[in-house]
Formats: C-alpha cells, structure tokens, sequence
C-alpha cells in the first residue's frame, strides 16, 4: 500500500529566492513473499513558487523578515502549514551564505519549514542538490561507470558536482557567478566589482572599476575567461602552456576546494540562473537585462572551447535545479529492517559520522573493537569530557548468520564500552540488510537504552546524517545524508 509525504525545497540564493513543495510517494517493491523494500516511487511537485529577488538590508545583512514573509506566502498559497510537512531542505547559496546574518535566518527558517527539514549552508550538499536536481544524477546511470558533471551556475558562485552510476564522487565550488559584476541599468555603468574579478581584470590589461562604464568588449574579454577557468577546474582545456595559469586562477577562484580527482567526462550539464544562457540557441537582446553579467558569462560558457571537448547535455531543469533537488532529491529511505526502540527520540539531527574502513572490517572483524575504540576517541570533547551523539557506520556481512550478528555486536559494544557509559543512546548504520537482527541483539544488551539501526544507508567519515520519525507504519527510516567528505 502507497504512503506519501510532503516534502519542502527553500533555496535562499545570492540572487532569488525560490520554494517549491512536492508529495513523495512511497511503496514496497518487493514481492509478496520477500523481505520489503520501500522505495520512493515517485516526486510529484504540487506547488512551485514564483521566482522572487532575494531580500538584503545590505551587501552583508539578509533581510531576514522578507524572507520569512515570502516562506509564509508561499506556503499559504500552496495551502501547507508546517506541520504538513515532513521532509525537505532549506539550503542558504552562494554569497548569501556569507551574510552576517545568514546562520540565524537558516535556524528560523528551518523551525518555521517543518519538523524534519534540513537545515544547511554547506557548499558540498548544494552542489549534490543543484545536480540530482537538473536531473544530472539520475542521467549518469545511463553511463555506466562514466562521470558527469553538472555546474550550477548563480548569481555569486559556481557549484560543480561529479556523479557516477548515480551516486555524487565529488564536488567543488569557485566564486564565479553571474552578479560578481553588477551593472547600473538604468546609467550603464559598473555598480559591483568582486575584488577577485578585479585582480582577474588587471592581469588582462582591463580597468573594471566602480563607476566606470560598463564596457561590451571588456565585460565579454573577463567572462570568457571566467567560462574557461569553469572548464579548467575540470580538467579541461589544460596544456602544459596554461597549466601555470590555470593553477594561479583557480587558485584565486577555489572557495571551498578543487575536485579531488579530475575524470574522463562522458557529458556536461548546466543549470542555476546563468544556464539557460548557455543553452539559447540566440544572443541575448539586452546583455544587461538582469543588471548583471549573468548573460554574458552564459554566453562564454556556451562559446568556450574546453567546454566543447565534452559533450553538453540538456539537463531537466536548470534555473530551479537547486530548490528541485531540496525539495524532491533530499530524502533516502533506509531499509525495511530496521530498529528503533524509542520513536520518541526522533527527529535527530546533524549526526557526525565514525565509519569504519574496509580494513577495519576485514579478517572476520578482528580488528573491529579496537579500531573502533580508537575512533570513537574523535568525537570526545576534551580529555575528562563525555562524547558528543554520533552515528557509527559500517558495511557489515552480507545475509549473516545469528552467530555472526551476535559477533557483531559484542564487536561493537566492546569498541563502544566507554562511549556508552556516558550516552542512552545508540545509532548504528549498516550498508548491508542486518539492521534488525543487530538492534534487537544491542537493545537486548543495553535495557534502559535508545537503540536505533538502520541500514542499506551509504555514508562517509565526514558525512552528517539527520534521521526522521518511521514511515509506512514504521517499516523505514528517512534519513538525509549530508554530504561533506568532498572538503579537504
């Protein structure tokens, strides 16, 4: 039998504001006599805000009662009220998550979306979002073992995210967007210099000063090279001529950090505000029209030869890639066999996660306990200190015995011994289909305990999870998985 749920995407941008709200529907697609499996079966949007500028009080401070007004309408025009939803993100890009303000107005806004609705500012999970959202995850399933890349490209920075069979292998970011260089419409002149794009300028013999007129051929000179710097933080369009400059610029544009590893490309996609610039097939009529570069740099972008050397693909949705992918891509299910001794404890949130390694793993988890127990020693705060809540993660055996559950667990509770001493509860994520048999053997061993495991979930050292109420009568779990293990 299928259950649905509500799922909120809020996307407060460098440049818009958008919101979009879309009914999961959820189901088991296992057969009758098979263990469940629950999927998510289908994304339906049910209401899709109008595009809005994003309110600021000024170039550092977000317009935090704007914004909430604009939360408020949206959902009054959808006929939602926060208690009707159940899952989703609010996600603060770009530059406005460099505002002095923006970590209280992301809290507020999160208390104000729903219940379970993540709340984050990360530029790795928007990098993630923006491409599972254009469409470009589920694309890369199509090439099997074979990379695509998807850039987002807004008004304050470009997020790149690198997918395989699906699943994101990297992301990056690089402070190169549309409204890095604002254009006064109404005297054509230049309002906003980003200071990088300034430095940028002067290495090519152009004068980009505020104040100044807004000159065609310069502005097109510096976006053509914003398109090719893109293009190098894939690898491409490098040769042993411009590699020395290449490093330099991306040294200058990198915010966050670059791509662990550069890959063969099977394709390319672009989405954010600047994407349908790349995709018109004309020249823009007023390459000015949005008060910005926006145009220009997507010109560039289509033009640049690097670029060319990949295939460009058309992705499903671009300008609203983004607040998609927060609204409908967000959400994973665990699986069907879960453990959770006390609903009551649920929603947790920004759970860090110990993973242990493959190594850790090997020759029968011989050295599970002790690896563990050094690990755990990460999440102690100070030397007399308790730990904070965290999630411990591994793959596990594959269709294990009871003997080898139990193993398991004595494993876990002798490299955890100190950690639960201190803590009432316990979370355990499994990669492999185990999680009830293990939890029911933990809450047994630990009476007076939370114990709450999960599996067929995949994370990372460095990964955040958030894990919500069960759904379809408690059979799973929605876990969302913040990404972060990209960063260096």
């Amino acid at each position: 039998m299928a259950e649905s749920l509500v799922s909120v995407g809020i996307d407060l941008g460098t440049t818009t504001t958008q919101i979009i709200f879309s009914r999961l529907t959820m189901e088991n697609v296992a057969g009758a006599a098979s263990v469940p499996r629950i999927r998510i079966v289908e994304k339906e949007i049910v209401h899709q805000g109008e595009i809005r500028f994003t309110p600021l009080l000024g170039p550092a401070v977000i317009d935090a009662e704007g914004v909430l007004r604009i939360v408020e309408e949206e959902y009054r025009l959808a006929g939602f009220k926060p208690a009707d939803v159940s899952a989703g993100a609010v996600i603060i890009t770009g530059e406005t998550a460099r505002k002095e303000n923006s970590q209280a107005v992301l809290r507020t806004l999160s208390g104000l979306a729903g219940d379970f609705v993540v709340a984050t500012a990360g530029s790795d999970l928007e990098s993630i979002l923006a491409g599972r959202g254009a469409g470009t995850a589920e694309m890369s399933k199509n090439a099997p073992g074979r990379a695509l890349a998807n850039l987002d490209i807004g008004g304050g920075t470009t997020n790149t995210a690198v997918f395989i069979d699906g699943r994101p292998a990297d992301t990056s970011c690089l402070d190169i967007g549309g409204r890095q260089i604002v254009v006064d419409q109404a005297t054509l002149r230049l309002r906003r210099v980003a200071p990088k794009v300034q430095k940028l300028a002067a290495g090519l013999g152009l004068r980009l000063e505020e104040g100044e007129p807004a000159q065609l051929a310069d502005l097109t000179k510096i976006c053509e090279r914003l398109a090719l710097i893109m293009a190098q933080s894939l690898g491409l369009g490098l040769t042993p001529a411009t590699r020395a400059q290449a490093e330099a610029d991306l040294a200058l544009f990198v915010t966050a950090h670059p791509l662990n590893e550069l890959r063969p490309l099977a394709g390319l996609t672009f989405s954010g505000g600047v994407a349908d610039f790349v995709y018109a097939d004309e020249e823009p009529a007023d390459p000015f029209m949005y008060g910005d570069v926006g145009p220009l740099l997507g010109r560039a972008a289509r033009r640049c030869e690097a670029f060319q050397a990949v295939p460009r693909l058309r992705p499903a949705e671009t300008i609203r890639a983004t607040v998609v992918g927060a609204g409908s891509n967000s959400l994973e299910l665990s699986g069907s066999t879960v453990t959770v001794s006390d609903p009551s404890v649920l929603p947790l949130k920004n759970l860090p996660i110990l993973k242990l390694s493959p190594d850790d793993e090997a020759d029968g988890c011989r050295w599970f306990s002790s690896r563990l127990s050094e690990k755990i020693a990460w999440f102690k705060e100070g030397e007399t200190g308790g730990y904070q809540p965290l999630a411990v993660a591994f793959k596990g055996p594959k269709n294990p015995s009871y003997e080898e559950v139990l193993f398991l667990r004595d494993r876990l509770l002798e490299g955890l011994d100190d950690y639960l001493a201190g803590s009432d509860l316990l979370v355990v994520v499994a990669e492999e289909d185990l999680a009830k048999s293990l939890g029911l053997t933990l809450k047994a061993a630990l009476p007076g305990k939370t114990v709450i495991a999960l599996d067929s979930v995949r994370v990372e050292n460095g990964d955040y999870i958030d894990v919500g109420q069960p759904v379809v009568n408690g059979r799973v779990v929605p876990v969302v998985v913040k990404t972060l293990i990209f960063g260096r």
